[in-house]
């Protein structure tokens, strides 16, 4: 018996005994799985902060602000008086990445998301205005070459098992090269793949106009790929 082990950083994330009788398959078996672990251990040990609980530092505010404040390290939108709606955009760029926030919603009705890349798709977490239906999970594009603007393969079959509504919950969403991943609670719930947003772009947080609600983001984590 052999075995391959896989370290990151001196840490030890794999550890698989490999028979003789597996030869020179079962190694490659076992180095592809290792390698598919690395990454996704690798995404989740280097995430860090990109909001720093305190200050809207590195990320460019509307003007004039309706919707955005930060309470107790949390950044908060809510509804203005006047009802309209708004984005927070990063300063910077972001190509490929893991992202992951804890979101809480609540309102008469939700509707925001994360927007990313170039031009700029989202994640939508409430009920599209287009389709008025909750989509949350799926992939919205821009509208070119699907009407609907939520190409079936973008859309989230489950997320309903893995939401809690009205409470935290925690999305990750993977950029890798053309294809998107979205995961609800440590589920993956969607995932979705189109070369037109190959880009880099700022990373969005929507506030969408003429619905009275209050999101609250808060451990706004990042890991570039």
């Amino acid at each position: 018996m052999r075995w391959i082990t896989v370290y990151i950083n001196t840490r030890k994330v794999m550890n698989h005994r490999i028979s003789k009788l597996l030869g020179v398959r079962g190694l490659a078996a076992a180095v592809l799985l290792g390698l598919m672990h690395v990454s996704v251990v690798a995404a989740g040990t280097n995430l860090a902060p990109i909001f720093n609980g305190t200050s809207f530092a590195g990320w460019k505010v509307p003007a004039p602000n309706h919707n955005w404040r930060i309470e107790d390290g949390v950044v908060v939108g809510e509804t203005a008086e006047d009802m309209k709606g708004s984005y927070l955009w990063t300063e910077k760029d972001y190509g490929d990445f893991v992202l992951e926030l804890d979101v809480r919603c609540t309102g008469e009705e939700i509707d925001t998301g994360v927007n990313l890349r170039k031009p700029n798709f989202q994640l939508q977490m409430g009920v599209s205005r287009s389709l008025q239906q909750d989509m949350t999970g799926s992939w919205m594009t821009d509208g070119k070459g699907d009407p609907t603007r939520y190409p079936e393969s973008g859309r989230a079959k489950e997320w309903r098992k893995y939401f809690k509504p009205g409470a935290w919950n925690t999305f990750r969403i993977e950029a890798r090269g053309t294809t998107f991943t979205a995961w609800i609670n440590g589920h993956q719930v969607s995932q979705y793949t189109n070369p037109r947003y190959a880009e880099a772009g700022p990373i969005g947080l929507q506030f969408h106009d003429g619905l009275k609600m209050k999101l609250e983001f808060r451990n706004i984590r990042l890991a570039e790929l």
